[in-house]
C-alpha cells in the first residue's frame, strides 16, 4: 500500500509541475481565447494536483511511512511543508485572475487583462515554480535522513 500511495504522490506532484509549466508558457505570449481556456483548465489541473498532493502526503507522513513524530524533527520536512504552504498561498493570485476571465471567456471574448497585470502573474508563476525547485531539493534531503534532529 506504501508504494501505491507514493505513486499517487509524486503522480500528482509531476501533474502540478506540468500544470504550472503549462500556466507559465500559456502566460508568455499575447493571450488568444484558446490560450485563455488553456490556462483555466491548466489551474484547474494545479489545483486539484496540489490537493491530491497534500491529503496523500499527509496520509503518507501519518500512516505509511516513519511517521508524524520523525517528519517534524527534520529540518527539510519542515521547511518542505512551509514553503508548500507560501506557494499555495502565491498561486491564489493568478488563479483569482484566471477565474475572473470567465464571464468574457464564456461570451466568446478574450478578457481585458493589463500588461501591468501580466506581468505580475508571470511572475507570481515563476516565484511558484522556483518554490517548487526548492521543495524538490529538501524531498531529496528529507529522502536520505539530512537535516533530522531527533
Amino acid at each position: 500500500m506504501s508504494a501505491l500511495f507514493a505513486f499517487v504522490h509524486h503522480g500528482a506532484a509531476f501533474a502540478l509541475v506540468s500544470a504550472l509549466v503549462s500556466e507559465r508558457i500559456l502566460t508568455r505570449e499575447e493571450l488568444t481565447l484558446r490560450d485563455a481556456w488553456r490556462i483555466l483548465s491548466a489551474d484547474r489541473i494545479y489545483g486539484i494536483a496540489a490537493g491530491v498532493v497534500l491529503v496523500v502526503g499527509a496520509l503518507r507522513v501519518e500512516f505509511f511511512e516513519k511517521g508524524s513524530q520523525y517528519y517534524l524533527h527534520s529540518v527539510p520536512f519542515i521547511t518542505k511543508i512551509s514553503l508548500f504552504a507560501i506557494v499555495g498561498l502565491l498561486s491564489i493570485y493568478p488563479t483569482r485572475e484566471f477565474l475572473s476571465w470567465r464571464p468574457a471567456l464564456n461570451r466568446g471574448e478574450l478578457p481585458a487583462v493589463s500588461e501591468e497585470k501580466m506581468n505580475r502573474m508571470r511572475l507570481v508563476i515563476l516565484v511558484e515554480l522556483a518554490g517548487i525547485a526548492v521543495i524538490i531539493l529538501c524531498a531529496a534531503l528529507m529522502a536520505r535522513g539530512i537535516g533530522f534532529f531527533g
